[in-house]
């Protein structure tokens, strides 16, 4: 498994979404020397499948971010597929359930030392409480990813998906044990887009963040390693 971060550099995940395996994988080999993984997600593999992974594996460790949701056999055949494209880490939705969680780890152990790091979802980066709301979920972020939190640990996941605004309160509830890896992260300045609980990324890592992902700042710059260097150089 890959290990817990140390510091600086090594907690930034840069996440490279296009549907061009030709430019996420430039991107990936430029960007890999300053930080800890890349995160791969839905719009570079429904465009490019797997092979969009055995293409970015060998360079950097991959984020694969494809928030697994379906019934525990489903799942947990998805995960026996995708071991074979050895990811570091790899997201399934901590709505799922206990016993899908569960099934996606039982399939995961076949790999062994190997095997990806399993996160929970918890609640998306641009839903705030009124979009929850809308959804039938009552009480706001923060109840929501600690009961998704609990039920996902509970069930065999490594570590959680959350927003910076989490990041304290799960903390507190389940202490230095989970792996945390915080979307919505965003230097001071820069555009939210359409991200609804966000921080920079001191506040992220001093409120326990484990890995931050940092988008658009990163690939969507003129010169995104000097980005990325410079969201490094303030972590260190």
């Amino acid at each position: 498994m890959l290990a817990r971060p140390r510091g600086g550099a090594e907690r930034v995940i840069p996440a490279i979404d296009t549907p061009d395996i030709g430019r996420a994988e430039a991107l990936a080999r430029a960007l890999a020397p300053g930080c800890g993984a890349v995160k791969l997600g839905l719009e570079l593999f429904t465009a490019c499948g797997p092979e969009a992974v055995r293409r970015v594996a060998p360079v950097a460790p991959v984020f694969l971010d494809l928030k697994l949701h379906d019934i525990p056999n489903t799942v947990a055949g998805a995960v026996r597929s995708l071991l074979p494209l050895r990811p570091a880490m790899l997201t399934l939705h901590g709505a799922g359930g206990a016993a899908m969680i569960a099934a996606a780890r039982e399939a995961a152990e076949a790999a062994g030392e190997a095997r990806p790091i399993l996160l929970a979802v918890t609640v998306l980066t641009s839903l705030d409480a009124g979009a929850l709301a809308e959804t039938g979920i009552a009480g706001g972020p923060v109840q929501q990813v600690l009961r998704l939190a609990r039920l996902a640990l509970g069930a065999g996941a490594d570590g959680l998906v959350c927003s910076p605004r989490e990041v304290g309160p799960v903390r507190d509830a389940f202490g230095e044990a989970p792996l945390l890896v915080v979307p919505g992260v965003r230097p001071a300045g820069s555009a939210v887009g359409d991200q609804a609980r966000v921080a920079t990324p001191e506040e992220a890592v001093a409120a326990g963040a484990d890995w931050i992902v940092v988008g658009r700042p990163i690939t969507g710059a003129a010169d995104p390693v000097a980005a990325l260097r410079a969201i490094g150089g303030a972590l260190a």
